[in-house]
């Protein structure tokens, strides 16, 4: 049949106009989410309704109107109803792998009293006999006088197997006598560099609490976990963080077990959040460890885990007197504490890691130890010349203010545990006797450094604390106990207020990480990192933040938590 030529240009441009629209047509998404207060996180810190989901991506982020298109005939798709999404949640400190252990173990963290402890430790030892140790985690320092629980209370606990417990803070451990006499610890064994071994004021006998590398000489006798063991812990730490709404975690201390741990189970399709690491450093380690550490980077990485940072212990903490002071402690006949690592070897190892590409995570607790921390950071960006290098310090408990503007200046990151930061026992017995009033009213400065201008992020340092978000969240702005309700807040002065700890868990924590192309805002394109409360939190009073609650987190557009 023929086709005038002016029917066969009218056909063609028809055909042409057929294939752009199906070229430019939207494609149905997996998942929407609609009816949401959506605070996107964005740059502009945008308000939006409603989320589109496709491949693991965020395709659409704006209002319910405008994300009718991507709903198609096998589209899941959420009414909100009011309920708050925010970018997923991420813990820029956090141990996931060794507190997943502590899960499957003796845990003591919910009694606040002695005897609560012994109850818990007494149903622990009858329950298997047949265990070679009784081990487990959690007590806490304000329970026991001067933070020191004797080995006496545990013999007549556990008087037929060594026996050991972590404190809640990870810097001490309480042991009996057999798990003392196993590693020939007497009155005569010299403190190790680094630690304390808690002795009888009389006799000189140990007392059965360790303080920092002390806890070494009984936790190496301790028998190993087994791969088995070590993968069921972690996915029970994965499953409790994806409750809380994470969906990144940066474990701060990390060795080969726990690496190879991570990269086996992201192997197995378990990982449901994104992980960076932090390589454990040895104080003893010098330069000569950085070429090792480079090797284990290389070898340990998956798709959702990485190998990025070395981590330094600058010192311990204030509690136990082990965290370093400009000035002496009160209570301490002129004991400033003492840094694991000197200036010179701590500047020398900061250029070679440095050097070598590691991003730099410090464990900083004191004074003296924050400001020689930032000294070696200092001295790494003059030997190297400035890069994009995302330093940290974590915890930042007492910060001289003459070192708060240094943060910025250097381009530091402040990862602080905001949790911490109100008056508990720990504060009102173990701390503010320590230091005065006049130190103390720079405990936890986080509205001091969130007005400098510096990189503020958040963490938990689970299982110390909480991992919860929000409740850090809450005790950021109220500086008060959770369950205080209203009231005078704890050094009114470190305030701060609700957007600045979203961004703190959310796009800042992502700029740790190094991924905030990726993730830590909601945008079109980003990975689908998102997780949706309950309330909209900024319609709260924030004393009643810590009673929102995640309903649903999604990772990589993969739901991995919904109640």
């Amino acid at each position: 049949m023929r086709y005038p030529a002016l029917g066969l240009a009218v056909i063609a441009t028809l055909l042409l106009a057929a294939c752009t629209i199906e070229r430019h047509a939207v494609l149905p998404a997996e998942l929407v989410l609609k009816g949401g207060a959506v605070y996107t996180m964005d740059a502009s810190r945008t308000w939006a309704q409603a989320v589109a989901v496709r491949s693991g991506r965020l395709v659409y982020v704006g209002s319910d109107s405008g994300v009718a298109q991507y709903i198609g005939p096998t589209t899941v798709v959420k009414n909100l109803a009011g309920q708050m999404v925010l970018p997923g949640f991420e813990d820029a400190h956090i141990h996931p792998a060794e507190s997943g252990m502590g899960l499957i173990e003796c845990a003591l963290g919910d009694s606040a009293t002695p005897a609560g402890v012994a109850a818990l430790i007494s149903r622990c030892a009858k329950a298997d006999p047949s265990l070679p140790w009784i081990r487990g985690a959690g007590w806490q320092l304000p329970v026991f006088p001067e933070a020191n629980p004797r080995r006496e209370l545990l013999d007549s606990l556990v008087p037929d197997r060594p026996a050991y417990f972590d404190a809640a803070d990870g810097h001490s451990a309480w042991v009996n006598s057999k798990a003392l006499a196993l590693a020939g610890i007497t009155r005569d064994t010299p403190d190790p560099k680094g630690g304390r071994i808690e002795r009888d004021p009389k006799t000189g006998e140990p007392s059965g609490t360790l303080r920092e590398a002390a806890v070494g000489l009984v936790s190496s006798k301790l028998p190993k976990y087994t791969a088995a063991e070590r993968l069921a812990g972690l996915r029970s730490s994965l499953a409790l963080a994806n409750r809380a709404g994470l969906t990144s975690l940066y474990e701060a201390h990390a060795s080969e077990n726990i690496l190879a741990t991570y990269q086996s189970l992201d192997s197995l399709n378990g990982l449901t959040a994104t992980v960076v690491a932090a390589l454990n450093t040895e104080e003893d380690g010098g330069i000569g460890q950085v070429a090792a550490m480079s090797a284990l980077r290389e070898k340990y990485h998956s798709p959702h885990f990485k190998v990025v940072a070395a981590k330094i212990f600058a010192d311990g903490v204030i509690e136990s007197g082990t965290a370093a002071l400009l000035e002496p402690y009160l209570l301490r006949h002129g004991d400033r504490g003492k840094t694991n690592v000197q200036p010179a070897g701590f500047d020398s190892l900061a250029i070679a890691l440095d050097k070598a590409g590691f991003q730099i995570h410090i464990h900083a607790i004191g004074d003296r130890a924050i400001r020689w921390s930032l000294d070696a950071l200092a001295a790494a960006r003059m030997a190297n010349g400035p890069r994009d290098a995302r330093p940290m310090i974590a915890h930042l408990e007492l910060i001289d203010p003459a070192d708060i503007p240094r943060f910025r200046r250097l381009g530091v990151i402040a990862d602080f545990q905001p949790l911490w930061a109100y008056e508990d026992d720990y504060i009102t017995k173990l701390t503010e006797p320590q230091l005065g009033p006049a130190r103390s009213r720079w405990l936890y400065p986080i509205g001091s450094v969130a007005r400098s201008g510096a990189m503020m992020v958040a963490g938990s340092d689970w299982s110390v604390s909480s991992l919860n978000p929000i409740e850090g969240m809450q005790v950021a702005i109220t500086r008060r106990g959770l369950d205080a309700g209203p009231g005078p807040a704890w050094i009114p002065e470190e305030r701060v207020d609700l957007p600045t700890m979203i961004a703190a868990y959310t796009i800042n924590a992502a700029y740790a990480f190094g991924q905030e192309k990726e993730t830590g805002s909601l945008e079109a394109g980003k990975l689908a990192d998102l997780v949706v409360i309950d309330h909209n939190l900024f319609a709260m009073a924030p004393d009643q933040l810590h009673t929102a609650r995640v309903v649903m987190t999604v990772f990589q557009g993969k739901v991995v938590y919904d109640d």
